[in-house]
Order: C-alpha cells, then structure tokens, then sequence
C-alpha cells in the first residue's frame, strides 16, 4: 500500500510524484499506456511569461511554475544528467490583420503594465533582430525577451529518472477503470493489473481523465483537442527566437531542429496526422521564413491536449471524498503549469495552505462555461 497513488504518469503525474517523494511520501504512479508520453511529451515547450503580482489564480500559478522550471531544471540534470535545455530565448509575436493587431497591442500594453517588457518592432528592427523572417504582409511584431522554452522529450526524460531516483513506483499499462469507495475514502483503485490500495488518490490522468473521474461522482468537463506538429531539421539555426503568431509557433532549438505547431482541433481520441493541417503548417513556416524551403521534414505527431470549456484546470479535493484528488485539465499549459501544480497540490495534500489560491480550479466547479478574460489576457498559452 502507497501513502499515495497517481494515477496517469503524464507530466502532471510525474511532477507531482516527484515533488511528493520528495517529501517523503511513497508514491506509485500508474499509466494505461507508456508514462512520459502524450500531450507533454507531444508539446512545444514554450513558457511564456507571468507574474505572480497578478490577480489572477492561473497567471499566479503561472508564474509560480515559472519560477520552479529553472530550479528544477538544474536539479532534474544534477540527479539525472539529462539537459532539458531550459533557456531564456525570447520570442517575438506578429499579427498580420486589423483584429490581430489590436489584440496583440492590447496583450503588449498589459504585459507591460505588470512589468513584463513587450517592445515594439518597426519592419526594419523586426530585420535585425530575426533576418530570417519575412515581413511583407506583417501588421505588428512585439519581442517579449522573457519567454523561455524546454524540450518536452528530455524533461519528460530527466523527470522519469528523477522519479526512479527517489523510489517512486512506476506501472505502465496499467489502466484504471473503477474505484471502490466505503464512506467518503476510495480505499481501492480497480486496475487492470488488480486493485491498488493507498491512503490518498489523485487523478491526473490528462484528456482520460472525465471517464475515471465519473466514476469517482465528479463531473469532469475535459476532452481531447488534437494538435499536430512538425519537426523540422536544418544544418544551423534558422531563427534565434520562438515566434508566435496566435495560436502557431515556430519553436528553434540550439541543435538547429525546429517546431513548427500547431492546430486545435476537436477529433476525439484520435490521435492521427493529416495532409491538410500538416500542409498548413508548412505553408506558415514558409511564410514567416523562406529559408526554411530546404529544412528537412524529420517527422510530424499529434497529441491530445485536455481542454475544459472555461480554459481553467481542475486542482483540488473532490468534495466528497476525504482522500480523493484531481489535477487535469491543463490544455496547452501542461508542461507549464506542471511544476507549480505539483507544489500545490502536494501542499494540499499534506495538509498546508496552498501558495495559490485553489479556489477558482475547485473541482466542483462548472467548468463548461468560458470565463471572462481580463482585458489586454489575450497572450496564448502553448
């Protein structure tokens, strides 16, 4: 028997078994499939930047995760030897029409009232900072110089390792179906390697997680949103800095590998390609950058994001169930979100005052309806 028991060892399961055992606690983490894989594994890792002055809960835990990836960061490449390539590497957002314009200048002048800069960038700035770039048909650029970026792939990686290093048990295959519950306590978790006891659950099972969560007599309002990526390889370096454009990127790594993602699309489960968003994506990367013309085409993906209708991730107790928890629901902000989470939740866990108010994540909340936006919010969270 665990003193806890997560079950979906995605980056939200892992980080919080990570900082669980770094507590002390004895963790098991169960997965259907293979953990370190899905959305987290499939993403661009983009972090853009917060602060934790807002009065905002996510913009809070935002920051707070921020804060965490550089300190984890060094800490998963001390124990594991793996480089994640955490950076600083800036990113410059561009719009192209009236309405993005006006967007991107109202996301600019809010950034800039919480002391993030957002400068910006005439055509011929635009040049010299990024001469790869092509910006005929460009309306407005801003260089926000704090964003950073990770791999996915080598944090999931070190994260794995760090987790064996402090004996957390890992199953994979193991796919939960059910609970037994007697009283307000789940006292069994119904797998399909045979029920697993422990004195704490928490779901945190990605876009998987509505179906288990029923189960627990939680209404979870979280489905899959497909995005689809692809990588590119060039000799050197065709861009410095991550470039965003809405909800699409351009991700360039040191190695001169490059991202170019992504779409949002309601498919369900299935986790395929397409000719026509794969396409789409390549004309978007030729646009920003004609270079690119001569990159090889290394491989595309898909991963499923786990949406909620208000853009907010559940995080908390379940409200009937003394040792039940739920952290899902991230979309596009898991890998982000993921350290900030676990300190959270395992403060909660263990009987403290979270560092971020959980209120606004309740699990009992109704999750369905999109919430307001504060004015100038508009800055995508990848």
């Amino acid at each position: 028997m665990s003193d806890v028991l997560i079950v979906g060892g995605g980056v939200i399961g892992l980080s919080l078994a990570y900082e669980l055992a770094g507590r002390g606690a004895a963790v098991r983490v169960i997965d259907a499939g293979q953990p370190a894989r899905e959305a987290s594994w499939a993403g661009a890792g983009i972090l853009p930047p917060a602060r934790a002055t807002s009065g905002e809960p996510l913009e809070q835990l935002t920051a707070l995760s921020n804060d965490l990836h550089r300190q984890w960061s060094e800490a998963l490449r001390s124990t594991t030897g793996i480089d994640n390539e955490y950076r600083r590497s800036g990113a410059i957002y561009l719009a192209r029409d009236a309405e993005e314009t006006f967007r991107l200048r109202e996301f600019a002048a809010q950034a800039r009232h919480r002391d993030i800069v957002a400068e910006e960038l005439t055509a011929a700035k635009l040049h010299d900072v990024e001469p790869a770039l092509c910006a005929t048909d460009l309306a407005a650029a801003y260089l926000v110089p704090e964003e950073c970026q990770l791999r996915n792939p080598r944090h999931l990686k070190a994260l794995l390792g760090a987790c064996v290093a402090r004996d957390v048990k890992i199953t994979a295959g193991a796919a939960a179906h059910d609970v037994e519950i007697r009283g307000d306590r789940i006292t069994a978790v119904r797998t399909s390697v045979g029920p697993l006891k422990a004195d704490q659950v928490c779901l945190t099972a990605g876009a998987w997680s509505a179906a288990l969560a029923e189960r627990w007599g939680v209404t979870a309002a979280i489905k899959p949103i497909r995005g689809q990526i692809v990588l590119l390889a060039t000799a050197r370096p065709v861009l410095a800095r991550i470039i965003n454009e809405g909800a699409r990127y351009l991700v360039p790594r040191r190695d001169g590998r490059l991202l170019v993602g992504s779409t949002e699309e309601d498919a369900g489960f299935d986790r395929s390609t397409t000719a026509g968003a794969i396409g789409g994506l390549l004309e978007f990367a030729l646009g920003l950058a004609p270079q690119l013309a001569a990159a090889q085409i290394e491989r595309s993906w898909a991963g499923l994001r786990p949406c909620t209708g208000d853009g907010l991730p559940y995080l908390g107790r379940v409200p009937h169930l003394d040792n039940a928890f739920v952290a899902a629901g991230h979309f596009r902000g898991g890998l982000q979100l993921s350290p900030g989470t676990a300190v959270v939740m395992s403060q909660l866990m263990r009987g403290e005052r979270p560092a971020v108010d959980l209120h606004a994540f309740r699990v009992d909340r109704d999750a369905t309806q999109r919430r307001a936006e504060p004015r100038g919010s508009q800055q995508p969270v990848h």
